[in-house]
């Protein structure tokens, strides 16, 4: 541990962790957060960052994929051990496998160096606004039950039968979003619109990546779906 183990800038509005081993990348996306009011908190690598989570959780966090000793996929593990916070990777890859990883772990946005700075501060805002708007939608949920599964939307838990699903965040919403509507058929598009807040700019593997995760969490037969359903050439309905 360095002695100074990280930055940390003062704004007047939320707190965001910025993680990456490049200075200057850390210090000019924490120039731009502070212009826009949020507080800001830099760490140089995963270990700084989990240390700076420990004392208190941030309520977002834009973590570079590509960091020292301990990468950013352990990384955003550890993170969420702590607890659900939106997370925002930054990556100098633009390959697929790495854009699935980010999707794969349950990240909220997912930005390919090189960026603007302004880019990042507007995607900030808006997973921030949908984990606001989540919140407070969650005060209204409702417990759905199907059979053997059962959705609690408050606690955000999922069962089949006695067993608790393993769900990441993304995941939870995409099954209880398609549950409160049964039978209806949802596209690609429609579902990032209204879970990704066009997130990830309509790429449809966004969907199909989540899709196939949550089927290998909840069906006896993924390739035979018993309750997410492929309507072809359409979209996706939960069949109740």
């Amino acid at each position: 541990m360095t002695e100074k183990a990280y930055t940390w800038r003062m704004g007047s509005g939320g707190r965001i962790l910025v993680v990456d081993d490049d200075p200057i990348v850390g210090d000019v996306l924490s120039r731009y957060l502070i212009r826009e009011g949020y507080n800001t908190e830099v760490a140089a690598d995963a270990e700084q960052a989990l240390e700076a989570c420990e004392r208190s959780l941030p309520d977002l966090v834009v973590l570079d994929l590509m960091l020292p000793r301990i990468d950013g996929v352990e990384a955003f593990r550890r993170i969420q051990a702590r607890g659900p916070v939106p997370v925002i990777m930054l990556t100098a890859k633009g390959e697929e496998t790495d854009r699935v990883v980010g999707l794969e772990l349950g990240a909220d946005d997912y930005i390919v160096k090189p960026f603007s700075p302004r880019e990042v501060v507007a995607r900030v805002r808006a997973v921030l606004r949908r984990a606001a708007d989540g919140e407070r939608h969650r005060t209204r949920t409702e417990t759905l039950d199907f059979d053997n599964l059962h959705i609690d939307g408050r606690r955000r838990e999922a069962r089949l039968g006695s067993r608790v699903l393993r769900l990441t965040p993304k995941e939870f919403d995409l099954l209880y979003f398609l549950a409160r509507n049964p039978g209806k058929v949802f596209t690609r598009v429609r579902l990032i619109e209204e879970l990704w807040d066009f997130a990830y700019d309509g790429d449809p593997s966004t969907v199909t990546v989540h899709l196939r995760r949550l089927r290998e969490k909840i069906e006896a037969d993924p390739a035979r779906p018993r309750w997410l359903v492929t309507v072809w050439g359409a979209g996706y309905r939960f069949e109740p």
